[in-house]
C-alpha cells in the first residue's frame, strides 16, 4: 500500500487547507511523544489540545478506543494512540494530553504523553514510508522526514480515526 500522500500533495488533496502549492512550501506538524517515541500530525488537522477527562467506555469496542467524551455537544471518540500503534504504554489516565483531530469531517481524540513542538518542513522533504506489510493492512504512517538529525514519523489520522457510521439505531 502506498502512503496517504493526499495529506501533503496539492493535486490529490481532499482538503484545500493542506495543499502546499509546490515543493518549497512549508507544512507545519505538531510533534508529540507516545511513550518514548516521537510522532507528528499535520497542524491543519489539529483542532485543539485538551487535558485528560475520563471517557465513557463503549462495550465491544476496539481495544484502542478508550471510550467517548462530550466535546461541546459532540460525541468524541478517544483513542489510546499507544495501543493503536501497538506500543507498550502506560495507563491512559497517566497520560494527560488529548489531541483533538479532524479529518474529512471525522473528529477524534488521540491520547499522547506529551506535546513537544510545532515543526515546519518543506513539502519536498516528505518521503513516503517503505511499502511493508502491516497488521490488518492499515498504514498509519503517512510520511517520513529528516529534521535536526532525527527521523520524524508523520501519522495518517484517517487510518486512526473510527469510520463514520451511516446506519442509525
Amino acid at each position: 500500500m502506498v502512503a496517504d500522500t493526499h495529506l501533503f500533495a496539492a493535486p490529490a488533496v481532499s482538503s484545500p487547507r493542506l495543499a502546499p502549492q509546490d515543493g518549497t512550501a512549508l507544512v507545519e506538524f505538531l510533534a508529540f511523544l507516545v511513550g518514548d517515541e516521537e510522532y507528528c500530525l499535520p497542524v491543519m488537522l489539529v483542532r485543539e489540545i485538551r487535558g485528560w477527562s475520563q471517557p465513557t467506555p463503549l462495550p465491544h469496542a476496539n481495544t484502542a478506543l478508550v471510550g467517548v467524551i462530550n466535546l461541546r455537544g459532540t460525541v468524541l471518540p478517544v483513542i489510546d494512540l499507544g495501543k493503536a500503534l501497538a506500543l507498550p504504554c502506560a495507563d491512559p489516565k497517566q497520560r494527560p494530553v488529548v489531541i483533538v483531530v479532524e479529518d474529512s469531517a471525522r473528529l477524534g481524540g488521540l491520547i499522547v504523553d506529551r506535546v513537544l513542538d510545532i515543526i515546519a518542513l518543506p513539502a519536498a522533504s516528505l518521503e513516503p514510508p517503505p511499502a511493508i506489510p502491516t497488521q490488518g493492512g492499515i498504514v498509519c504512517i503517512a510520511a517520513l522526514a529528516l529534521h535536526d538529525g532525527r527521523l520524524l514519523r508523520i501519522l495518517n489520522p484517517s487510518a486512526l480515526l473510527p469510520a463514520h457510521r451511516k446506519d442509525t439505531v
